[in-house]
């Protein structure tokens, strides 16, 4: 069995409106789901090999409810990961090695492609700015609750981190065009929260 834990933060870009309801195990607001998820690694080791300070991201389209599976994802590893961190990553986030990624893999029906490009995560203003080479681009900001405090979301059912609340943010704008998906938006779902995986 492999050792591994990755622990630091993650957000979701989509083209739901906010919130996205996929997350409740309801049908995406616009019939389908596109959107790209990314991972920025704080703390990481796989065996003794470290992780820390790499990004990773993933396409993904949902024909329909997620929870129904049948979605089609990319990877994207940071260009940075050299060839045994790229292989590390890869064997994580395909759910080959256990840990939370596993329990998604049944919801796949196919790997478009595994691709190390650049991978941003980056604070901007009151929000982040994130990207994947010149194949996606978003930047989302936090929505303020009645008491001025961030939205928060806990315990709902689909979850990419599960175990952490997510704030509910909404994008400035939010781009994805890679292996025939093409969707540009404004003003759609985001959440963000802290993750921590391991096996």
């Amino acid at each position: 069995m492999e050792q591994w834990h990755l622990k630091g933060l993650c957000a979701e870009v989509c083209t739901c409106e906010t919130a996205c309801p996929c997350i409740f195990l309801s049908p995406p607001s616009q019939g389908e789901c596109i959107g790209v998820i990314f991972w920025r690694i704080d703390e990481g080791r796989h065996g003794e090999l470290r992780l820390d300070g790499l990004n990773v991201a993933l396409g993904l389209h949902s024909p329909g409810r997620m929870a129904d599976g049948g979605w089609r994802v990319a990877l994207y590893l940071d260009e940075r990961a050299d060839a045994r961190q790229q292989e590390a990553l890869t064997r994580i986030y395909a759910g080959e090695a256990g840990g939370h990624p596993a329990n998604l893999k049944p919801l796949i029906a196919e790997v478009l492609g595994v691709a190390s490009v650049p991978v941003r995560f980056e604070p901007a203003g009151k929000g982040y700015s994130v990207g994947v080479g010149t194949l996606a681009a978003a930047e989302f900001a936090a929505l303020e609750g009645q008491d001025g405090e961030p939205v928060t979301i806990r315990g709902h059912p689909l979850a990419v981190a599960p175990g952490h609340p997510v704030t509910a943010a909404r994008s400035a704008h939010f781009r994805y065009e890679d292996h025939g998906i093409r969707r540009e938006v404004a003003e759609r779902n985001a959440l963000v929260s802290d993750f921590t995986y391991a096996a």
